[in-house]
């Protein structure tokens, strides 16, 4: 395999068992629908880089697998395989436990292939239109101190839709106790970093 980075080596093989075939064949399947495809580390989980720019990533959380396109927001779906809008945690296919949760590889590769097209015309994504209901989110400051001591929390938890961060929020700011509050703090940390929304016990997976 081409343009691989033996940090991802690592990262398969510490991941859980049910994990490493889900991100060996994801791995894989990218080289080979972008043979130019170069291999990185960023916020702790492998990125697939393409002409400079991000295509995709990947990971792995004690329960799932994720994966996404840097650029899925402006991807058409013929096959409707992704999740943008609302999605309850990291990554665009939902959550993947097997291999048989991935779409078909034909379909993989060809969305992996219109990912490459939008970077090699410049597309770039479209800035986030906040309405009045966005602005009123206001994160504390407890809370931004605390997740900035935790680098995969915060990277995952600024890649999450607003709606799940507010829910984390408005759960933690709504403790009746500062004992109360810490420890809904340490939860969601936690949550966070594995990728999972708030509610994520009541997701369908």
């Amino acid at each position: 395999m081409p343009s691989t980075d033996k940090r991802i080596d690592a990262y398969i093989a510490k991941a859980a068992p049910f994990a490493q075939p889900v991100l060996k064949h994801l791995r894989e399947l990218i080289h080979t629908a972008c043979p130019d495809v170069e291999e990185t580390i960023k916020w702790s989980f492998p990125n697939f880089m393409y002409s400079g720019a991000i295509l995709c990533n990947m990971a792995a959380f004690k329960e799932h697998c994720a994966f996404g396109f840097w650029k899925a927001s402006v991807m058409s779906d013929p096959d409707r395989i992704l999740v943008t809008e609302d999605k309850p945690s990291m990554g665009h296919l939902g959550h993947l436990t097997k291999l048989s949760d991935l779409p078909k590889d034909s379909i993989l590769k060809k969305y992996i292939k219109e990912a490459m097209r939008l970077t090699d015309e410049g597309v770039k994504l479209p800035q986030r239109q906040r309405n009045n209901e966005k602005k009123e989110l206001i994160i504390p400051d407890y809370f931004i101190k605390a997740i900035g001591k935790n680098k995969k929390a915060q990277k995952v938890f600024d890649m999450f839709n607003y709606s799940n961060k507010k829910e984390y929020i408005q759960w933690i700011t709504e403790a009746k106790t500062e004992a109360t509050r810490d420890k809904r703090i340490a939860t969601a940390l936690e949550w966070i970093a594995e990728g999972k929304g708030r509610n994520w016990k009541y997701e369908k997976c």
